[in-house]
């Protein structure tokens, strides 16, 4: 294949036509605008009445192909498979998230990457010349896409009149030297001279910062993984598992009045699956992702820092590629507020802030180039965020074409926060039970390399951990993210085997670990003269944490911590008698392994859940309690709050539940409910409680568990497994509420949820079969299939699978007429696991397995096709099969 050969024969006069075609011909096309146009309003494919049928869209593609051949049909068949793979990607301007401007702001080559990037593994199965054509005809088709958005808006024409000109001289000017190659440039005048002389030293410290930020964030913290012989932090890229997301809040609840009229019956109870982070993002150019403590938010955002500043994205964010990433941890800006452009890198601290080019970032940003990774929205004050949000609406209307990745807590704000400013959402998935036994494998395989003493035994702690969390009901509860999985793995380990029960204990068990065994284990003489035991260290760090608590940040100075130290000492004479506030401070800060510097000047704990268990500490200790009750509609006391509980004598326990109950001054409606529902996800924290109160907590929540829309229904799954205690007897009720009940127990994912559901099976309403249906993948799988799974009447309704172990399941109980695919699998896979074949009848794809569908001819019965809503059009459907694009 002839590259330049290829390029002569995609001439302006064969494109040009077929690029028109793509795009609507009337509407905001025959008229100059006076704004920007997204481009999914302008291409001629979408709607009701497409004006460019999908075989009409085919048929354009192949017209291109068969241009870049000359004619020849040497490779007839590969042809073919670049025609299927360049109509899916032409067919991603309808799902690319990006205005005309944005896009002409781009160079035609970054646009096509953009644009491809929207269909991860378009090319994968293409041979390398085949993958080689559809590069060069999507970067001659972007080209012509440009030059047509420029000539449709007089408004892009006039911001970007100097793009516009060169759009126009690479197409016409140039025609016969092919579409992507420039013209010469004419001699630069002094002006352009010193703009050429800016430019290079914004590249040259480009590419030192890239160096640098990959340098800086190439880590992750694994708590306790080998003490004796490893470093706390591990290489990202080594160590980094790759985390899943779920869709985020449904839209408001409408036209459904407390839940009484039926859902659609192809979607009730079917979430789309979640995906692989990397394949959620694609295609999204700003995003909220919602994560709980110890999620991976923060590891999420490393890595995309990482992986952008190496250029080591994936395909599926491909449209990231050429991009700046600044990452931005709100925690740092607490007080002051999000910094501006000028000050990205002396706001956090970064060693070449003082080298950047004056204006340097205003010109990355100004230009569309940047990635913007805002980290914790959680960690400003309540009162702050709302301005947060303000500025972050500013920043996305001046600096358009640019990339934003903002992370929070879920109850921090609320659903479609962000939604005005164009924002998508999606939440971080718990870690499913084979992430569990992935992470448990990694990180005891990481353990292995460092050739520690008790390698022989590695192998059977492995073994019997994973068994531990699979049959243990309070552990798989635990193990939901890579921070307590981390922490479960190192305790086992450090415990020889043995690991305690309950989130408390677990804690404890941790401090000790990290604040009295580390430095014992990995032999350390205290060579900064400060040796302290365990408890004098943890009452220094709850004054630390309770300082945070009280004046709401989760970062301090470091001249803060040493005067608050400097006040405490006295009161702790094993610590006095060691040295002066500076002199702990140090120790702490460098021998605890749950503070850090993460800038020159300041102090934090190395995560907020270590905060927020010293600062309950803290709190119980000094009886302060109306401390607590003072703030307890705040989202971000909510865990304080439950780890108090939990740390508390029966009596104060009794206090604390009481004063939730009981009318607060100042407290709107909506937060008494919060506080009163707050009271009950406290019960399961308390190890001992009179009954009368545990009794009185359930009757002041006994109608805020009985849910009147599917939204509030989902709400309820906060309040954790208590719940199901209080929810009414599901066989007393009509069908409406039963599927709001049947909501809010798939919600809590805990096998308890299980007995629930039993008494919800035998149902024969749609909406509650296809609830219980759709949340299989958060139980065992085995138990689940056999209790409820077996006993759902199949009519109708589409059984999800999700992984083999499911695929199995269900083919061990005679297969289901109707399945829907929502985890990756392999076709070989498929058509090996659905048995019997000629028993499926239809199948709905809400995952993209990335491949041709041919294999769907093993299964003779097979009449119809669903496409999820965020799949590519698929190639290669049988005669016979209907296909239905969601």
């Amino acid at each position: 294949m002839d590259p330049t050969t290829i390029l002569a024969r995609l001439t302006p006069h064969a494109i040009d036509p077929l690029v028109r075609k793509l795009f609507v011909t009337d509407g905001p096309v025959a008229e100059p605008v006076d704004r920007p146009v997204r481009i999914s309003r302008l291409v001629s494919f979408t709607g009701e009445k497409p004006a460019l049928t999908e075989p009409e869209l085919h048929r354009l593609a192949a017209a291109l192909v068969e241009q870049a051949a000359g004619g020849e049909d040497e490779d007839e068949n590969g042809n073919q498979d670049v025609t299927r793979a360049l109509a899916r990607t032409l067919r991603a301007l309808a799902d690319i998230e990006m205005d005309d401007l944005d896009a002409v702001r781009l160079l035609p080559a970054e646009f096509a990457h953009r644009l491809c990037g929207t269909v991860p593994g378009v090319t994968r199965g293409l041979t390398h010349d085949g993958a080689r054509l559809h590069g060069l005809l999507l970067d001659a088709a972007a080209l012509h896409i440009l030059h047509f958005f420029t000539r449709r808006s007089a408004y892009v024409a006039r911001t970007l009149a100097e793009q516009t000109r060169t759009l126009a001289e690479l197409i016409h000017g140039q025609a016969t030297a092919g579409p992507l190659i420039p013209s010469p440039s004419p001699a630069p005048s002094p002006a352009a001279s010193e703009d050429g002389t800016a430019q290079d030293a914004d590249a040259a410290f480009e590419a030192r910062y890239a160096h640098a930020t990959a340098t800086l964030h190439n880590h992750l913290t694994i708590y306790g993984i080998d003490l004796a012989h490893s470093p706390d932090s591990w290489p990202l890229d080594a160590a980094y598992l790759g985390l899943q997301c779920e869709p985020g809040p449904p839209e408001p609840d409408g036209g459904r009045p407390d839940g009484g009229d039926a859902a659609p019956q192809d979607t009730t109870g079917q979430d789309d699956p979640p995906l692989p982070a990397e394949q959620a993002l694609s295609g999204r150019s700003r995003v909220l992702v919602r994560g709980v403590a110890g999620s991976g938010k923060t590891t999420l955002l490393q890595w995309l820092t990482v992986a952008t500043a190496r250029d080591e994205l994936p395909d599926a964010l491909a449209a990231l590629r050429g991009r700046v990433p600044f990452l931005l941890p709100v925690r740092r800006f607490a007080r002051e507020g999000l910094p501006s452009p000028g000050t990205f890198l002396s706001a956090v601290g970064h060693e070449d802030a003082a080298e950047a080019p004056a204006g340097w970032a205003e010109r990355v940003l100004g230009s569309g180039r940047a990635l913007l990774l805002i980290d914790g929205i959680d960690e400003a004050p309540e009162s702050d965020r709302e301005q947060v949000r303000r500025k972050l609406g500013e920043w996305t209307d001046r600096y358009p074409g640019n990339v934003w990745v903002v992370t929070s807590r879920p109850s921090a704000v609320p659903g479609h926060w962000l939604a005005g400013e164009g924002f998508s959402e999606v939440s971080l998935a718990p870690m499913s039970r084979e992430d569990v036994a992935a992470f448990i494998q990694r990180w005891h395989r990481a353990a292995a390399q460092q050739s520690p003493a008790d390698l022989g035994r590695l192998g059977h702690y492995e073994r019997t951990l994973l068994n531990a969390v699979r049959i243990t009901r309070d552990l798989g509860r635990l193990a939901t993210n890579p921070l307590m999985c981390g922490l479960l793995c190192a305790l086992h380990r450090d415990r020889r085997g043995y690991l305690p029960n309950g989130r408390k204990e677990l804690y404890d068990a941790a401090l000790s670990m990290l604040l009295e065994r580390r430095d014992r284990e990995r032999a350390m003489a205290a060579t900064d003269g400060v040796e302290l035991t365990r408890q004098p260290k943890i009452q220094l760090l709850q004054k630390l944490a309770h300082w945070m608590l009280v004046n709401g940040r989760s970062e301090m100075d470091r001249a803060t911590a040493i005067d608050t130290l400097a006040r405490h000492l006295p009161a702790i004479p094993d610590a006095a008698r060691q040295g002066g506030p500076e002199d702990v401070f140090r120790h702490l800060l460098n021998r605890t392994g749950l503070l850090r510097e993460p800038t020159p000047g300041t102090v934090d704990f190395v995560h907020r859940t270590f905060q927020d268990y010293l600062s309950a500490r803290a709190v119980v200790q000094r009886h302060d309690f109306g401390l607590l009750l003072d703030h307890a509609h705040h989202d971000d006391w909510e865990d304080v709050i439950r780890m108090a509980v939990a740390l508390a004598r029966p009596d104060e326990c009794a206090a604390l539940l009481d004063g939730l109950l009981a009318p607060h001054s100042g407290v709107r409606a909506a937060e008494a409910r919060h506080r009163k529902l707050l009271a009950a996800a406290c019960l399961e924290h308390a190890t001992e409680l009179d009954p009368a109160v545990r009794a009185r907590v359930r009757r002041f929540t006994r109608d805020m568990v009985r849910p009147g829309t599917p939204s509030a229904a989902r709400a309820l799954g906060w309040i954790g497994p208590i719940v199901l205690e209080m929810l009414p007897d599901p066989t007393q009720v009509p069908d409406s509420e039963a599927y709001l009940l049947a909501i809010t127990a798939t919600s809590i994912a805990d096998d308890r949820a299980i007995d629930y559901l039993t008494a919800l099976r035998g149902r024969a309403h749609h909406d509650v079969r296809a609830q219980l249906a759709g949340a299989w993948r958060r139980y065992d799988t085995a138990r689940y299939a056999r209790e409820i799974i077996a006993h759902l009447e199949p009519a109708e309704l589409y059984f999800p699978v999700s992984d083999l172990e499911e695929l199995h399941a269900l083919r061990r109980l005679g297969g289901r007429p109707q399945l829907r695919i929502s985890g990756p699998f392999t076709p070989d896979q498929l058509v090996e696991g659905i048995a019997p074949a000629d028993g499926l009848t239809r199948l709905w794809l809400a995952y993209d397995l990335g491949v041709s569908v041919e294999w769907l001819s093993a299964f003779p019965k097979l009449d119809t096709l669903r496409i999820g809503r965020r799949i590519p059009p698929v190639t290669g459907v049988p005669d016979g099969i209907r296909v239905v694009q969601m």
